[in-house]
């Protein structure tokens, strides 16, 4: 990633940082893949950090074969996710256990800034939104 901050045309700054997934998916395809978690990283250490950290927490419940493909990631692949991650390549990582494929991708991304709605009037479709009470 790039070293100098880009603004947009109102000087509002945007910055580097890393947009991170974990999905399932059913290799039977009795379901979809499935979003689990995500994650906005600021760095590339930030940002395969989470995956490590998602690997390590789970590969005690794993089979014994994907318990080893997270521990191959964890000793041999990190460094290269992460050498990867620094020249801007998105880069994914998967296990599968049983039935169930586990992939966390990484995309470098710029995160913008969100429009301040101080004295700003909202467009009309914003008043479409109607609260709907919790279950």
């Amino acid at each position: 990633m790039e070293n100098s901050t880009p603004t947009l045309s109102d000087g509002m700054a945007v910055r580097y940082g890393y947009w991170c997934e974990c999905w399932t998916e059913d290799l039977t395809e009795q379901w979809g893949p499935a979003l689990l978690a995500s994650f906005d990283a600021k760095s590339a250490p930030q940002a395969d950090r989470w995956v490590a950290v998602a690997l390590r927490t789970i590969s005690s419940a794993l089979d014994a074969d994907a318990s080893d493909e997270a521990w191959e990631w964890l000793y041999e692949g990190r460094i290269e996710t992460r050498r990867a991650l620094l020249r801007a390549e998105p880069c994914t990582v998967s296990v599968t256990h049983a039935k169930t494929r586990i992939t966390w991708t990484v995309r470098p991304v710029l995160f913008l800034p969100l429009a301040h709605r101080q004295a700003a009037e909202l467009p009309a479709c914003a008043y479409d939104f109607k609260h709907r009470p919790p279950d």
